[in-house]
């Protein structure tokens, strides 16, 4: 796992060759960021299936909740198949336009 700070959001970006230990070091971290927007990007690399992915749907509402971000960067998921609060999007500067507009919507009182 690597993870990189900026000043608008964390970057934690994938390079296990599972997901259930990419999984495992992740929410091992989560709690250290929790007041910071998160990027995460899942490598394309990874065998991953749809349910895979609901495991990340806790850590969106409670993002969510403390008035932050949550976007899961994956080019091969179908992004239809999950709930409107789980942003899946498959490249990073979408992620980055995510962020953006759900900072415009708290601004706005969304």
């Amino acid at each position: 796992m690597q993870i990189k700070k900026t000043s608008n959001y964390t970057l934690i970006s994938s390079d296990e060759n599972s997901l259930k230990e990419f999984q495992d070091l992740f929410f091992e971290k989560i709690n250290d960021l929790k007041k910071t927007h998160i990027i995460l990007e899942i490598s394309n690399d990874i065998k991953i299936e749809n349910k895979d992915f609901s495991l990340f749907l806790s850590v969106a509402q409670q993002k969510q909740q403390n008035g932050t971000s949550f976007v899961i960067i994956n080019e091969v998921v179908n992004t239809d198949d999950y709930p409107e609060n789980l942003n899946i999007v498959p490249t990073f500067q979408e992620a980055e336009d995510i962020l953006e507009m759900e900072a415009i919507e708290r601004e706005l009182g969304f």
